[in-house]
């Protein structure tokens, strides 16, 4: 019995390290780690060689992210409008509430145009005692204080209600501008659905397109706009921390009188990126002629994108990173999926982090260096 009972413990622990030294088998992504939790395979579906399909597969990508901006902009939209709602019900309430002050203002006004006040100065020139001069002293100092304080109050009223109508007049027009956008987005979306079921139905077999479709759809919504926003983030967070980098770098940041020359390669820049985190091992920079591509591949899963840098003077100087296309797997992101990243995530590139009367006059690319021209600003 008791070699049965040794045993049992032996064999238990054993169990018990094994469960813990080896870990169950999982899916490497590119952002080493994501799962799903909604039923979808976390493997993407293979991508067909058939331009036909490709492009029914953009078109479906296309048509998600265009849903998901016809929901950011509703919500927007109906934000704005409860916005304009109250501003212009401020505004309202304090053109009645200005109304008496402005009679008040108007008042002390037409005193000083029509001589009323001019009886102080003349009783003030004919005092006979000090005594009485120094009552009219205080008498006009009070006359005086409760017209500049009258004045006062109407001006900084006027001024906080025009700042209430001029910012109802802005979020007016906002508001226009989305409906419009929305409108503009909601007719594309139907146009793309439109050509996307007449390619379901002209394939050979449309009920095997429609599960393919779906299952992308899916994939997409729940890992790959994941994926792409956990290297943006990661990107957004590592160019925080690019000047001071810059700064320490022999050879980088060279002076030549008045100016700066930054020669950044790619090299370092890569070497830079892996230092901040480790997601950028799989992943490259590249700078070439007028434009900078990333590339990255871990697993099943693909990420490219192309930009581009221009100079941001207002209203602050730096090099601003422009999106021109992402591709997630072989299939191109649509622009609206383009600009939500650029408006969400700053790639950007501060000069005056690195000295903060440093301004940044011009910035090209070629030949694997970011070169940028900066200035000195007083």
């Amino acid at each position: 019995m008791l070699f049965r009972n040794c045993l049992r413990r032996l064999f238990a622990a054993v169990f018990i390290l094994t469960c813990i030294l080896v870990p169950p088998a999982s899916t490497v992504y590119l952002s080493a780690g994501t799962g799903s939790s909604s039923g979808v395979s976390a493997s993407p579906p293979s991508m067909p060689d058939n331009e036909e399909t490709r492009k029914l597969l953009e078109q479906t990508l296309s048509s998600a992210e265009i849903e998901r901006e016809i929901a950011r902009i509703t919500v927007e939209q109906q934000t704005l409008e409860h916005e304009v709602a109250m501003l212009e019900k401020q505004a309202a309430d304090k053109q009645t509430s200005i109304a008496d002050k402005q009679e008040q203002a108007g008042a002390v006004v037409r005193a000083y145009y029509m001589g009323e006040r001019d009886g102080l100065l003349t009783a003030f020139l004919s005092a006979k005692s000090i005594s009485r001069l120094l009552a009219l002293v205080d008498y006009y100092e009070i006359i005086m204080g409760q017209d500049r304080r009258t004045l006062t109050e109407y001006e900084d009223q006027y001024k906080d209600l025009k700042s209430t109508l001029t910012a109802a007049q802005r979020s007016s027009k906002e508001l226009t501008e989305l409906k419009t956008a929305l409108e503009e987005q909601q007719t594309r979306v139907l146009a793309l659905n439109k050509e996307i079921e007449g390619g379901i139905q002209a394939s050979t077999d449309p009920a095997s397109m429609e599960r393919l479709l779906e299952e992308f759809s899916k994939y997409w919504e729940s890992i790959g706009l994941h994926e792409v926003r956990t290297y943006f983030k990661a990107l957004a967070s590592a160019m925080k921390h690019l000047p001071e980098f810059v700064q320490n770098r022999d050879g980088v940041l060279v002076r030549k009188g008045m100016t700066y020359n930054l020669a950044l390669s790619q090299e370092d820049l890569n070497t830079f990126l892996v230092s901040q985190n480790k997601l950028f091992q799989d992943f490259r920079f590249e700078f070439k002629d007028h434009s900078i591509t990333a590339t990255g591949q871990s697993g099943g899963l693909s990420l490219s994108l192309t930009g581009r840098y221009t100079i941001q003077k207002e209203p602050v100087n730096g090099l601003m990173f422009h999106v021109d296309h992402v591709v997630f797997n072989g299939l191109e992101l649509p622009d609206t999926t383009r600009q939500a990243l650029e408006e969400e995530f700053d790639l950007g590139f501060y000069p005056s982090k690195i000295v903060s009367f440093l301004q940044a006059t011009e910035v090209s690319s070629s030949d694997g260096i970011l070169h940028v021209k900066l200035s000195l600003s007083f």
